[in-house]
């Protein structure tokens, strides 16, 4: 029988010709389907038109950087995307990652390496699918089906990875994660990031959502974060 991934059609985008044809043929030995474009204008109509089931994105593209194509396929659909990119800083990390990057590898990388990430990365998606996809926590209401925050009845807009993370905290009350702990649980086992990203993400949550008397997102010194639940304001 045939897995999930071996039906799943992967859009393969870079500009280098010599990487898609590498890239290409290990996807293909592995039981992809794959769909190359080296422009990022042409990306975005390859989305529309050809329905990926997962997209590996280029930064540095003709056309349209890789960045506006990622900000457009997040107005389209939650199709899941891996970077790439030749740079490695925290910083760029967290841009792609904040724009609603599903993952992000940077150049040079091993072929193999790439399909862990793909594969990691369409098992949590999978995974999720089957999932509970609403969470209400007093004020606080998490969607992780339409990609909805709720606070109060008004919605709030950030990234889909904020979102995840807040859907992380809500579904685990009360219990505290160490940084590494929580990137293995949202970002996956795969992922090859600094622990420094969950205190940016949390600081933005923070920022964005503030705190509740029913619930508040807090730093336990030492060890990580939790999402702390009052159980009597809730119930009174």
């Amino acid at each position: 029988m045939e897995n999930r991934e071996s039906k799943t059609k992967v859009l393969l985008v870079d500009d280098d010709a010599h990487i898609l044809q590498i890239l290409r043929l290990y996807l293909l030995k592995d039981g992809y389907e794959v769909i190359c474009c080296e422009r990022g204008d042409d990306a975005l109509d390859k989305v529309i038109t050809a329905e990926p089931g997962i997209v590996i994105l280029d930064v540095m593209l003709p056309g349209m950087d890789g960045w506006e194509v990622l900000e457009g396929i997040r107005r389209i659909n939650d199709t899941p995307v891996i970077m790439l990119t030749a740079k490695g800083d925290i910083t760029d990390r967290i841009q792609g990652l904040d724009r609603g990057a599903d993952d992000y590898i940077v150049k040079p990388f091993e072929p193999k390496e790439l399909l862990a990430r793909v594969k990691a990365v369409l098992r949590r998606t999978s995974q999720s699918s089957d999932e509970a996809r609403v969470v209400n926590v007093g004020d606080l209401s998490v969607s992780i089906d339409s990609y909805t925050v709720l606070v109060g009845g008004n919605r709030f807009e950030m990234p889909p990875k904020e979102i995840e993370l807040l859907y992380f905290f809500v579904t685990h009350p009360n219990r505290v994660f160490t940084r590494e702990q929580i990137l293995s649980s949202v970002w996956g086992v795969d992922y090859y990031g600094d622990s420094r990203t969950i205190d940016v993400h949390v600081k933005r949550l923070r920022d964005r959502l503030g705190a509740s008397k029913y619930w508040e997102l807090e730093t336990v010194w030492g060890v990580g974060y939790r999402m702390r639940i009052n159980k009597e304001d809730l119930n009174g």
